[in-house]
């Protein structure tokens, strides 16, 4: 049983209802609402772990709200959507989601999602170096804490367990199915256009020249591989 609380946002009496009963049957603690205007309102008013987004929504858009959300890094997000097209799922991707379900979806599958979207890559065990420095880039695993020069790096959880892994298996080259399973759960796999999104947000973020990368590259027809250059740690 967990006691997450989770923000359901869709217009659909039906289906906050539904969601609202499976989730509360699994010890989640929820709230919902009929649109992105209330959702942020509720997001103001009270803290919640994650939210179940819908894209399509009259008024404000799920992107859009999505967008605004994610100001907030620690918020997990799962977009709810009848679009299948890959170009869809990575514009909600790219709009900030962790996740997302295409409706119709089985109980089962969301549920899987939302554990995904929660879980958390274990901190770095006190034996390995606890602190990364990079020319201006450091990383921090005991505090899950990146700085670019005098500048915190805000990362969401998703992306910050990305780098975690990939930094924590320097100069390895990470398949994409092991890097989906070690990130987001055992369920993953094959999804591989959720790395493809993650790695270029997290390149924007870390990198210099994010279409020139220094440390987190491509491993063709492989995955991705962090380069720790010499000296790597401290």
């Amino acid at each position: 049983m967990s006691t997450a609380r989770i923000l359901v946002v869709d217009d659909d009496p039906q289906i906050r209802r539904i969601l609202r009963i499976t989730l509360v049957s699994k010890g989640y603690e929820v709230t919902d609402a009929r649109s992105g205007e209330e959702a942020l309102l509720k997001l103001e008013e009270a803290k919640f772990d994650l939210v179940l987004l819908d894209i399509n929504m009259p008024g404000q858009g799920g992107l859009a709200t999505c967008r605004q959300i994610r100001r907030d890094p620690d918020i997990a997000i799962i977009m709810l959507t009848v679009r299948s097209a890959e170009r869809d799922k990575v514009e909600a991707l790219d709009a900030g989601a962790d996740d997302y379900v295409t409706k119709p979806f089985s109980v089962s599958e969301l549920l899987a999602r939302v554990r995904a979207a929660l879980r958390r890559v274990p901190l770095a065990p006190e034996a390995g170096p606890q602190v990364i420095k990079l020319d201006d880039l450091e990383i921090n695993l005991a505090k899950r804490r990146v700085t670019m020069g005098d500048t915190e790096v805000r990362l969401t959880p998703k992306e910050y367990d990305l780098l975690h892994y990939l930094i924590t298996h320097p100069d390895l080259p990470i398949p994409h199915a092991r890097l989906l399973q070690a990130v987001w759960g055992p369920d993953y796999g094959n999804e591989v256009e959720y790395l493809r999104t993650f790695v270029n947000q997290l390149r924007k973020k870390i990198e210099k020249n994010p279409s020139k990368p220094r440390y987190l590259l491509t491993e063709p027809w492989v995955g991705y591989r962090f380069h720790l250059p010499e000296p790597s740690a401290q």
